[in-house]
């Protein structure tokens, strides 16, 4: 695509916004260096891994990518030979950590909810444990080397250390000397240049034997190493080399076995940053409210309600356009500062977006489509150093373009023919309109021009459109109407400010009668569509009356259902009364039958007595079910993921996690999902509107869908937003019964580790808690145990 057909759409101005989404280097690096393709198989696959990576973040929160690093400079060096330094290859263990974890997230991910690309992608990640654990073995994580990577290490390490101790000794033993404290500026030992020396006055430097190594910046003080330590101090120096030595042979074994998996660790970059870059284009479509756009390379674009997304939302107003199927050519007219050149702008920008998989600010069910190139004349092209009038600058635009275009192209014009005389500009107009019209490519067009009007009107595949203009308030109302071209309300304008009639009427006079005509013909087109509209609204408000009206009408009918069953209830009550009172007196009629029986020997039988107690109980009436508290059925609401909805069935509130097909959803009720028929649903409450973030915080999340997880990732939060998360994180590990969960905390200044061990050293449903595990995260991990 032409770099300079982006500039005019602006949209490097949203890869600016999308690289602020990504999360290491090697997304960002992605990111940067996006631009639209023009196969429509390949913005299909960009597509689905932004539509998948959305699911993943709506469900269950994005990845952390936190870790991962651009390691390929150093893993290309360690191929070659090249000897990594020890940040560069714990670089590569935190990368290879992160991949591991991003691999295992993505993979339980995969099945709760299908997500087949990103699973292949990341099922392709290698697992290099021997790798991520022979570096840390012999890398701490500030990058220092631990005596435990080799035994030699180590050995040096402790001549090191005893070497240190015999000096200091030594040298305590002098300054605690009367005859030498005397000399000194300061009674401590101190280094310069890895050699141990002691502050000596100046004036005493002929009395004290020693090599100077250093003065102070007023000369005061020379920094001395004395004779008798020299020795020792050469000695330490010849173990420091030895130990520089050492350390460079096992840098140059770790970094050969990093030049043995380069070819995957190269790999896992790519995929990384991949992987990165989809969940960043995730993450700008919720900020921008976008959906998925249906794409297609026949030429066909359908934009519901669209947006352009460098507008703040408050103030865009959303446009309708549909293109490629009844007509092919839209010539939108109107006054300036109507919105004309920002249509053209969105269209362009949202095909390219879609082009590039991203997401398009517009309403589900939106169609674009895939074109070849689109090319665009817009704004002011004229050019003092080439001595370019704006009409020539136009004009040479314009050629280069009609030059270039296909009929699979799409093709943007501002003002066509602007700029010189009117009669011969807008023939002009026309004849290039025909030109790529009669091409077959795709085009919207604006103009001033009436001629372009009955063009649009008498030409079939075109159709007229106009930015609606409101002469009440003589201010645009930016909306577009497709299939009413637009009126010049010049008269309508110069009356309302107070021009004199008399003027006016001379002016009407100068009309061309055919021009009136067309005026007369819009100024009706525009009269019916606001009486449709009108109308529209009126339908509308009865249909929104009459729903209020069903509504009351259920909640009577059920108001009278509740009042049938407590009389029901009642009834039935004073029955049982009966029947309790009536048995009681039974029973003691049995009961002196039995005496009587054994009194006089009669012969009453047992099972008789039995039978006839069986009769008794069932001429109780048995208490009647309660009907369902079902809610009046509501009219027929599409139910969305992320809505608030009540199941019938379970008389329980949910939340939609997703659709399953075309009659059921899968809800989420507490800490337990199931798959619910849609019939069985009511809509309590529509999904909330996520805002755009205000400041830049750490991004700990939390929502009401979240399954509950074992870890908290608490690094770049504050202490007081950190113990907030920590403690609804802690309830809700404890009443899903947990019984281990990890804070994750990062090591820094020990702020946020030091103020969690103390709020968990007094929260209620601790038990025990400590600091990682090697494997763990070490002090960078809190580990506690619930009661």
């Amino acid at each position: 695509m032409d770099d300079k057909i982006l500039k005019t759409m602006e949209y490097r101005k949203i890869i600016d916004q999308l690289t602020k989404y990504t999360q290491t280097p090697l997304g960002r690096a992605v990111a940067e260096a996006l631009s639209p393709v023009t196969g429509l198989e390949e913005v299909k696959w960009l597509l689905q891994g932004t539509e998948e990576a959305f699911t993943v973040d709506r469900l269950k929160g994005y990845p952390a990518f936190g870790g991962i690093l651009d390691i390929t400079p150093a893993v290309k060096r360690a191929r070659i030979g090249g000897t990594l330094n020890p940040h560069e290859l714990l670089g590569v263990a935190t990368t290879l950590e992160g991949s591991r974890r991003i691999k295992r997230y993505l993979s339980a991910m995969h099945e709760e909810h299908p997500i087949e690309l990103l699973f292949t992608l990341s099922d392709a990640l290698s697992e290099q444990k021997t790798l991520e654990e022979g570096i840390k073995r012999c890398i701490d994580d500030s990058a220092e080397v631990l005596d435990s990577a080799s035994a030699g290490l180590a050995q040096i390490r402790r001549e090191l250390r005893g070497g240190e101790v015999r000096i200091r000794e030594k040298l305590d033993a002098m300054i605690r000397s009367s005859s030498i404290a005397k000399m000194l500026q300061d009674q401590l030992i101190t280094i310069r240049g890895d050699r141990f020396v002691i502050p000596v006055k100046a004036e005493y430097r002929s009395h004290f034997g020693g090599i100077v190594h250093d003065q102070s910046g007023s000369g005061a003080t020379l920094f001395i190493e004395p004779e008798s330590i020299v020795a020792m101090n050469n000695k330490l120096r010849e173990t420091r080399l030895k130990e520089e030595r050492e350390i460079e042979v096992i840098l140059q074994k770790l970094t050969a076995q990093v030049g043995e998996q380069a070819e995957l660790l190269l790999y896992d970059s790519d995929v990384l940053a991949q992987l990165d870059f989809m969940f960043a284009k995730a993450r700008i479509a919720r900020q921008m409210k976008a959906t998925l756009p249906r794409m297609n390379d026949r030429g066909f674009m359908k934009l519901r309600r669209g947006r352009h997304p460098l507008i703040p939302a408050e103030q865009v107003v959303p446009i309708d356009v549909e293109l490629g199927n009844q007509y092919s050519s839209i010539i939108v007219t109107g006054p300036n500062t109507g919105g004309k050149t920002v249509t053209l702008k969105t269209i362009g920008l949202l095909s390219l977006m879609a082009m590039s998989g991203l997401f398009v600010p517009a309403e589900e069910g939106s169609q674009l489509c895939v074109f070849d190139a689109i090319y665009a004349d817009i704004g002011d092209e004229q050019s003092i150093e080439q001595s370019l009038s704006t009409f020539s600058s136009h004009m040479t635009n314009i050629i280069s373009i009609l030059s270039k275009m296909t009929t699979k192209s799409l093709v943007l014009l501002d003002e066509l023919g602007a700029g010189t005389d009117p009669a011969e500009g807008s023939a002009l107009a026309i004849a290039i309109l025909e030109h790529i019209h009669s091409l077959g490519c795709r085009m919207v067009a604006t103009t001033h021009y009436s001629e372009l009007k009955a063009y649009a009107y008498e030409r079939k595949g075109v159709i007229n459109a106009s930015m609606e203009f409101d002469v009440a308030t003589l201010s645009p109302t930016y909306r577009l109407l497709v299939g009413v071209p637009g009126r010049s309300n010049a008269f309508a304008i110069a009356e309302r400010l107070g021009l004199p009639g008399a003027i006016l009427n001379y002016a009407r006079g100068e009309v061309k009668e055919e021009d009136q005509r067309v005026e007369h013909m819009i100024a009706s087109l525009e009269e019916n569509r606001n009486v449709a509209e009108q109308e529209r609204e009126t339908a509308e408000k009865l249909r929104k009356d009459l729903e209020a009206l069903r509504g009351r009408h259920a909640a009577e009918l059920e108001k009278l259902e509740q009042q049938r069953d407590r009389r029901l209830e009642k009834a039935e009550e004073e029955a049982r009364a009966i029947i309790v009172k009536a048995r009681g007196e039974a029973e003691k009629i049995i009961e002196d039958l039995r005496k009587l029986a054994l009194e006089e020997g009669a012969s009453v039988k047992e099972h008789k007595l039995i039978a006839a107690r069986k009769q008794l109980d069932e001429a109780e009436p048995q208490q009647r079910k309660k009907t369902a508290g079902r809610k009046a059925a509501k009219p027929p609401q599409q139910i969305q993921p992320g809505d608030e909805v009540m199941v019938y069935s379970l008389n329980q509130k949910g939340h939609v996690v997703e659709l399953a097909g075309s009659k059921e959803a899968v809800v989420q009720l507490g800490i337990m999902k199931m798959k619910v028929a849609l019939d069985d649903l009511e809509l309590v409450g529509s999904a909330p509107v996520s805002k755009p973030a205000q400041r830049t915080v750490a991004n700990v999340k939390r929502t009401r869908d979240d399954q509950v997880r074992s870890e908290l990732d608490l690094r770049g939060a504050n202490l007081e937003e950190a113990l907030i998360e920590v403690d609804r994180f802690i309830d809700e590990a404890f009443l899903a019964n947990l019984g281990q969960i990890y804070i994750i905390h990062g090591k820094g200044t020990g702020i946020l580790r030091t103020g969690i061990s103390d709020y968990l050293r007094r929260h209620k449903h601790i038990k025990s808690y400590r600091l990682g595990n090697y494997g763990e995260g070490g002090t960078g991990v809190t580990v506690a145990e619930l009661k």
